[in-house]
């Protein structure tokens, strides 16, 4: 995209974010949902509007009341015009990313390691370029000839390197973090850690600040369920969680998992890390955003 093209996208973009803004602000004086969030709320940003620019889709985040963006290394192959017009999008239209994804290294191989602690370090600099304080890591799939055990102590011990790494690190006044995730096995019966307790597990054995789990309640209600009695037990070390319901990856309320629960559990343990929703809108996707954001709202005070 050239710099008018992407100009005329972002001025129309910001002017649809504020005029939908201004609207919310309107209704929100006759509706009952005030105040704000009780944790940050966040946008994966691979799941919604993917058939429009990059500074457009930030706007329609806003346009859904969101002021957080998570991200899947979208600007891989960026340009330097690209970096300083997705800067300056975010900076308008009041958005953060606050964390990403896609590094192809996992940590549950050890032959692997020094390509993930590349990756890693390779990383930091877009983080950096874009305020983004948080990485998002996978163990991989197993591998077959190296016993079990050993690609779970090499899950530690990557995960103990990127903390010596990352070690009082911070972008934008917050701490550099590595967030490990869990798969599901319907979605990939390959990968190796598809158990939050293994997960977890991992995450305690590693012992450091700025490695926490993020514990994606579609995934574990695949895998294993009983997702709010891990969630009161390992609070402590949960650094994100995402959202999306069971069947399907569609918003809260459409399938099987009480997320009303899960977010007065949330707030009554204080926790203050974010809350990502990360699903397939079944329909208009900033009304979706919108009712998931109003659930949060009304469920979690409650």
């Amino acid at each position: 995209m050239d710099r008018r093209t992407f100009t005329q996208v972002l001025a129309s973009a910001a002017l649809a974010a504020a005029s939908a803004q201004r609207a919310s602000g309107a209704a929100a004086q006759e509706a009952p949902l005030r105040g704000s969030e009780p944790f940050p709320l966040s946008v994966m940003l691979w799941t919604v509007f993917n058939d429009l620019p990059f500074a457009k889709r930030l706007a329609k985040v806003a346009e859904a009341g969101y002021n957080n963006v998570e991200l899947v290394g979208e600007y891989g192959k960026w340009e330097e015009s690209d970096f300083a017009n997705a800067n300056t999008a975010r900076k308008q239209l009041g958005i953060h990313f606050d964390a990403t994804a896609g590094l192809r290294n996992g940590v549950a191989d050890p032959n692997a390691r020094d390509g993930f602690l590349k990756e890693l370090s390779q990383a930091m600099t877009p983080m950096e370029r874009l305020g983004c304080p948080a990485m998002i890591v996978l163990s991989g799939n197993s591998i077959t000839g190296i016993a079990r055990e050993a690609q779970h102590q090499s899950c530690i011990e990557s995960l103990k390197r990127a903390a010596q790494a990352i070690e009082g690190r911070q972008i934008e006044g917050h701490p550099v973090r590595v967030l490990l995730e869990c798969i599901d096995p319907e979605e990939n019966p390959h990968y190796f850690l598809q158990s939050a307790a293994e997960a977890i597990e991992i995450v305690r054995a590693v012992n450091h600040p700025q490695v926490q789990f993020l514990y994606d309640f579609f995934h574990e209600q695949i895998a294993e369920g009983n997702l709010i009695e891990k969630l009161e037990k390992n609070i402590d070390v949960i650094g994100l969680v995402h959202v999306a319901d069971v069947p399907g990856r569609h918003e809260p309320g459409t399938g099987e998992i009480n997320y009303a629960n899960i977010y007065r559990k949330l707030a009554q343990l204080k926790y203050q890390h974010g809350v990502a929703m990360e699903f397939r809108p079944s329909g208009d996707a900033v009304m979706a955003l919108r009712a998931a954001r109003e659930m949060v709202l009304r469920t979690a005070r409650a």
